[in-house]
């Protein structure tokens, strides 16, 4: 019998914008956060599932640079180390390097996967969140009720349900959301020295999502859960959620 599988949404892009006050536009490198797709890797390979990544164009994804930073690591360079190694096996053993088209997914292959999961990193403002074959294939998690899982920047890609064909809409409207919120967005504004025009919370707010958002909850690492839908702010929180998606797995 062959292994269940999670498809993982990664973005195609490497910079987002930053708005400076004498007009001009900074375009900053990014990429996906190295701790919220390892720890969630980690969590789903662990428990057994196949793992498969897809891009809008099957580019070979980017790692933001911050992520890799020991302050993110609070100084763990063992953690770090871990999570490197893990990226790496993942090069060898999965198709990270070289992910699946949006498009190449058709909606019968898509019946053979139990989950999604999509990581953050601002990435994906800039090329997930109206993507029609990305909305195609989150419908159809969403209709079949399989586990979805979306932390940081990566709740911006849900809002891809409006462009798929045939959609009636974002799909979920009335869904408690947590995302990277707005003052977290502002303070990486002022740091950057500039304003970042996209912020995710707000544009789902926007479509009719409730979201989630307390400060001291995100601190301690906490994940909404809102039937298939589980959902973080920050990287404090990859580990919980990652559990609790496994967990959901493998209830389905």
């Amino acid at each position: 019998m062959s292994a269940r599988k999670v498809l993982i949404i990664l973005s195609d892009g490497d910079k987002f914008p930053v708005h400076m006050p004498d007009g001009s536009v900074s375009q900053e490198d990014t990429g996906v956060f190295l701790t919220e797709l390892v720890k969630l890797l980690g969590h789903i390979l662990d428990a057994g599932y196949e793992v498969v990544f897809a891009s809008p164009s099957g580019k070979s994804p980017s790692v933001d640079p911050l992520s890799e930073s020991l302050l993110v690591y609070f100084g763990n360079w063992w953690s770090k180390r871990q999570d490197q190694e893990l990226l790496k096996r993942t090069e060898t053993e999965n198709n990270i390097r070289s992910p699946r088209p949006f498009s190449s997914i058709t909606d019968e292959e898509l019946k053979s996967y139990v989950g999604v999961f999509i990581p953050g990193g601002h990435a994906p403002i800039s090329d997930l969140g109206d993507n029609p074959d990305l909305g195609r294939i989150l419908l159809h998690f969403h209709n079949q009720y399989k586990a979805t899982a979306v932390i940081c920047h990566g709740p911006y890609a849900l809002l891809s349900t409006k462009y798929a064909p045939n959609s009636n809409g974002f799909a979920y409207k009335g869904y408690k959301l947590t995302s990277w919120s707005d003052a977290e967005e502002q303070l990486v504004g002022k740091v950057k020295g500039g304003e970042i025009p996209v912020k995710v919370e707000s544009a789902l707010a926007a479509e009719g999502a409730e979201v989630v958002s307390t400060t001291g909850n995100k601190l301690l690492g906490s994940v909404t859960v809102d039937r298939e839908v589980l959902s973080a702010s920050n990287p404090t929180a990859a580990n919980t959620l990652g559990s609790k998606f496994v967990e959901m797995l493998q209830a389905s």
